[in-house]
């Protein structure tokens, strides 16, 4: 647990002197400066083969397509950004509202959010996806199967995020180094959802608070002689807090004071008010990633390829779980259009740091490393595991609780090798489209294995065509097969109409 403390101190240390030297870039300048006001509606539906919506199609959408189909949904919101004065100072809100059927709730809110700017630092509150401003993943939002630490898989959960949205160049370091980073808490709000959700007999914690935080430092030649780059980065991610429902509990209020705050941004253990296991471990369910990205940048084309390593523990933070993480390569060649850019991926989540966690036994009568059995996604004090709404907050690939039939809570499939292909093009000015191809391999979990291995594969083709005065229509052709989720093959349509007001 040492290493963790060390680890998330440093994390926290080096945040605040990079706030305060980090200078501004050229690039983005001028639209920071912007005023506008613009709105985006977008009405779709779908029909499936079996009653359940494709996985590409309901996967990496902010949560907003059901899994049941037939569905349809519509989303409209409004955006403003506005300077004042000229010293760097700005501020902007966003409002976005969904109705969606079949859902638990018909209309519910999907972003709201109000952000104040001065130069490159932000501190935004509300619910907000990310986009171009507010992002900290690495992996490209189109293409990529999904961060493991946090990805556009479930809604966004309202929080209070101070953050540099794009790499800023540090000073006295000849414009080689880059950095970017952010420090957000939040508090889920789908107490009301898991209660009709889950049945009486199964418990969660209700009113549970989040924590993360992250840091990338990227070596780069900003003015572009040099062709090779290099970025390292480090998400920490909690789920703390909160009620359990489990009336026998042996703690049914998880700390929450400040000083337990403190012990979870620092990833320290609880103290004689948390449960028996976060006072050995660490307080509240932890978990993060290393972020490892090489890239080469030349006139006409850029290779990046990037690993990142998950870690639920201190032995994944010490690396015991081998090359669990996920390892990724990406094509851009802008000057063929039709195949603009590739993303292949590899998944694995099968070591675990081993298959047994016996870190508190006796190590003289049962030698070897302590700490297997992860059991990514999951945590015995929080049933409900890394998810929003029952939606993965991670990589879709390890199959969101929402899928499980029984209606448990948590996540049953995450020892798991997977493959996915992503690519996109344009046939011609307005046309465009877009593949993902997935293969997923499912072993079940370190102590609850599936009899046999579950195979799923998933595959999505998305044409859009952009109209003037800004309407766009999007026809998207998706089809499951395997054991793992089943069979279902659909058809999906969007028309968006996007503009500004001012």
């Amino acid at each position: 647990m040492k290493g963790i403390q060390r680890i998330m101190g440093y994390l926290c240390l080096s945040v605040v002197p990079f706030w305060g030297q980090a200078q501004e870039e050229e690039t983005g300048r001028k639209e920071e400066g912007a005023d506008y006001t613009l709105f985006r509606v977008t009405t779709s539906g779908s029909l499936s083969t079996n009653g359940q919506t494709p996985f590409w199609m309901a996967s990496n959408r902010y949560g907003v397509v059901p899994l049941k189909s037939p569905e349809g949904y519509l989303q409209a919101g409004v955006f403003h950004r506005q300077p004042l004065g000229r010293a760097g100072w700005a501020w902007s809100v966003g409002a976005d509202m969904v109705a969606a059927r079949p859902r638990y709730r018909t209309a519910y809110v999907q972003q709201l959010f109000g952000e104040l700017s001065f130069r490159r630092l932000s501190l935004s509150i509300g619910s907000r996806e990310a986009d171009r401003h507010y992002s900290q993943s690495l992996m490209d939002p189109r293409l990529s199967s999904g961060d493991l630490g946090l990805s556009p898989n479930a809604r966004p959960v309202p929080e209070i995020n101070l953050y540099v949205p794009r790499f800023v160049t540090l000073p006295y370091t000849g414009g080689w180094l880059q950095g970017k980073g952010d420090f957000a808490v939040g508090r889920s709000f789908d107490s009301d959802y898991l209660k009709s959700y889950f049945p009486p007999d199964r418990f969660y914690i209700k009113d549970m608070l989040w924590h993360r935080k992250s840091l990338y430092l990227r070596v780069e030649d900003t003015n572009g002689a040099f062709p090779f780059g290099m970025t390292l980065g480090l998400c920490h991610l909690v789920q703390w807090g909160g009620v359990s429902t489990d009336p026998e509990a042996a703690v049914r209020m998880q700390p929450r004071s400040l000083m337990d705050f403190i012990r979870v941004v620092l990833g320290k253990s609880g103290d004689e008010k948390a449960s028996p296991s976060d006072q050995i471990n660490v307080l509240g369910s932890q978990y993060g990633t290393y972020d490892f990205h090489f890239s080469y940048r030349k006139e006409g084309l850029a290779v990046k390829a990037c690993y990142q390593h998950f870690f639920d523990d201190a032995s994944g933070m010490e690396f015991k779980n081998g090359t669990d993480g996920l390892w990724g390569i990406q094509v851009d060649v802008p000057r063929f259009t039709w195949l603009r850019r590739v993303v292949l991926e590899r998944l694995l989540t099968l070591d675990q740091s081993g298959p047994f966690h016996f870190i508190e036994f006796d190590h003289n009568q049962y030698p070897g490393y302590g700490g297997g059995g992860d059991d990514y996604y999951n945590n015995s004090e929080y049933p409900a595991g890394h998810a929003y709404f029952n939606r993965g907050a991670g990589t879709p690939l390890l199959v969101s609780p929402e899928y499980n039939a029984d209606r448990t809570p948590g996540f049953k499939h995450t020892r798991v090798r997977a493959w996915h292909l992503g690519a996109e093009g344009s046939l011609t000015q307005a046309l465009s489209w877009r593949i993902l191809c997935s293969g997923v391999e499912s072993f079940g979990r370190p102590y609850k294995p599936t009899l046999k291995r579950l195979t799923g594969g998933f595959f999505l083709a998305d044409f859009s065509y952009a109209f003037p005065r800004d309407w766009s229509l999007s026809v998207a052709l998706a089809a499951d097969c395997g054991s793992l989720l089943g069979n279902p093959a659909g058809c999906s349509l969007s028309v968006t109409k996007r503009g500004l007001i001012r």
